[in-house]
C-alpha cells in the first residue's frame, strides 16, 4: 500500500487511492472513487463511488464528496463544509438518476460549514469563505461570500486578496508574492510575464 490507511478507516475494494495519500480515522471510501496523490482526508469523511479527487487536494474533517463531485488539483475542502448532488431532495421520490454534476477546478478553497449546490462549477483559485451557500457558477479567482453567495473581490493563487475592482479591467498585485493579475472585462487571471 503506497498510502497511509488509519486501522479504523474503510477503504472498499476498487477505490484507487494515489501515493502518499493520507485516509485518517473513521474516513469511508467506495470501491469507485479515484483518488489522486498527496491527498489528505481528515476524520469522518465520507467519499462516494462517483468521485475524482486530484491530486494534494485537503479534505478536512466531517466533509461528504458524494456522486458525481470532481476537485481538481490542490482544492482544499474546510472542516463540515458539504456538497449536494441531487438538486430537489425528497425521502419519498428516488431521483438518484437525476445527480448533478460539481466541478471544483485547481487550487479552488471552499471554507469551513460552506455549502456547494449540486450542478455548479466552482473555478481555479476561487476562494468561497466559511458558511457561504454557493448556487451558481464562480469565477476563476472569485472570492465569494454571503447566502446565497455574492462575489466581493478576487483572490492570488497564494490566497491574498488582490485591489481588483469587481467588473471592467485593471492590474493588481499578491501582497505576499509580488504576482501580477488582470482583470480584463470582468475575468481574472495571472498575468503573463
Amino acid at each position: 500500500m503506497s498510502y497511509y490507511q488509519h486501522p479504523s478507516a474503510i477503504v472498499d475494494d476498487g477505490a484507487q487511492i494515489g501515493e502518499g495519500s493520507r485516509v485518517w480515522h473513521f474516513v469511508h471510501i467506495c470501491g469507485g472513487a479515484r483518488i489522486g496523490k498527496g491527498v489528505s482526508m481528515g476524520q469522518n469523511v465520507f467519499i462516494g463511488n462517483k468521485v475524482v479527487i486530484g491530486d494534494h487536494c485537503k479534505i478536512q474533517n466531517n466533509v461528504s464528496v458524494y456522486d458525481n463531485v470532481t476537485l481538481g488539483e490542490g482544492v482544499f475542502c474546510g472542516p463540515s463544509m458539504v456538497f449536494t448532488n441531487v438538486y430537489n431532495p425528497r425521502s419519498l421520490v428516488e431521483r438518484k438518476n437525476e445527480y448533478r454534476d460539481t466541478l471544483v477546478k485547481k487550487g479552488a478553497t471552499l471554507g469551513a460549514n460552506c455549502t456547494i449546490v449540486c450542478g455548479v462549477t466552482v473555478g481555479e483559485f476561487a476562494f468561497v469563505g466559511a458558511g457561504a451557500v454557493v448556487n451558481e457558477d464562480v469565477p476563476n479567482y472569485a472570492l465569494m461570500v454571503g447566502v446565497p453567495a455574492r462575489q466581493i473581490g478576487w483572490m492570488s493563487e497564494f490566497g491574498e486578496r488582490l485591489d481588483l475592482p469587481l467588473a471592467g479591467s485593471g492590474n493588481g498585485v499578491c501582497p505576499a508574492t509580488g504576482t501580477l493579475y488582470e482583470l480584463v472585462d470582468g475575468l481574472c487571471r495571472r498575468a503573463s510575464n
